[in-house]
């Protein structure tokens, strides 16, 4: 391959992992950020993926507790549960001249990265992908696809075109796909009632979709409100059809996140949606009703 990138992957978990073992596999040179015990399986290991898309295959990477060097791009896919100490592992003077690509649900992670890093690097993605990390360095990818939207209004879009080529090549479907704020709002519009509804009844989608559909709808018309108050194009019609063409046995990550005891991303998809619609005086009672009783049952 003619000029290989260096990425560092920061949390190669379920998404993370995915995305390093394709990137190396396709001839990059990727670093994984993760602790001690962790970054010690990769880097003995490697990482396995087991995938209907993109087969069975081990790919090597490196692996540290901390980035100690430029990269190309600094790939970042933890939970936003686990932001702010992840960062830790990434001090603003080691990234050289990298995009800061935050592959995260929510819609306010990118304004506390530009604080950090160069506002002008920070380029927000958004992904659709189902893939699990069964333990460190085996990851289990279900999803027959793997889709990147990549934006960053300040980013020079070369630098944005010739990741998405990269990525592409490497296997994921990846484009450059315009304004920021609509990237964002697409991927919320479409999460927020999905996680907030499954995670309340702790049902999987086809049952959330049939006996919670009054609810379903009403959330559907009012995070779409909120995305157009922000901004960003959004069409209930078109979020009820998705719904309805998901698999029925589909859950949230955020619902599996409530079912293994793991901290949930409320604040990031409910709370932000609920702050969103506070700045555009734009009411949206079932979503507030929904977060709520989630955050009353420990959540």
């Amino acid at each position: 391959m003619t000029n290989p990138l260096t990425v560092a992957v920061l949390g190669p978990g379920g998404t993370g992992g995915l995305l390093a073992a394709l990137l190396s596999r396709s001839g990059h040179r990727v670093i994984c950020l993760a602790g001690d015990a962790t970054a010690g399986t990769l880097r003995r290991t490697g990482i396995t993926v087991r995938s209907p898309q993109f087969g069975e295959f081990t790919a090597a990477v490196e692996a540290d507790t901390e980035l100690r060097e430029p990269v190309d791009a600094c790939l970042i896919t933890v939970k936003h549960t686990a932001l702010d100490a992840a960062l830790t592992r990434v001090a603003p003077a080691a990234l050289g001249d990298a995009l800061v690509v935050p592959l995260l649900n929510g819609v306010e992670h990118p304004a506390a990265l530009r604080a950090r890093y160069r506002p002008d690097r920070v380029a927000p993605a958004v992904i659709r992908v189902e893939s699990t990390r069964l333990t460190p360095g085996v990851i289990e990818h279900g999803s027959p696809f793997t889709e990147i939207d990549l934006a960053g209004d300040a980013v020079p879009r070369d630098r944005l075109d010739a990741l998405a080529a990269r990525l592409t090549a490497a296997g994921p479907t990846a484009r450059v796909a315009g304004a920021e704020t609509a990237v964002l709002w697409a991927k919320m519009a479409f999460l927020a009632p999905f996680a907030l509804l499954t995670t309340r009844y702790g049902v999987p989608l086809g049952e959330a979709r049939t006996r919670y559909r009054t609810e379903l709808e009403a959330l559907v018309a009012e995070t779409t409100a909120v995305s157009r108050a922000c901004g960003a194009p959004a069409d209930p019609a078109q979020a009820l059809a998705r719904y309805d063409a998901f698999p029925p046995a589909a859950r949230s990550s955020m619902q599996r996140d409530a079912a293994a005891g793991r901290p949930l991303e409320l604040d990031a998809i409910g709370g932000a949606l609920l702050r969103a619609a506070e700045r555009h005086g734009v009411p949206v009672p079932v979503a507030a009703r929904l977060v709520r009783e989630l955050r009353a049952a420990g959540h």
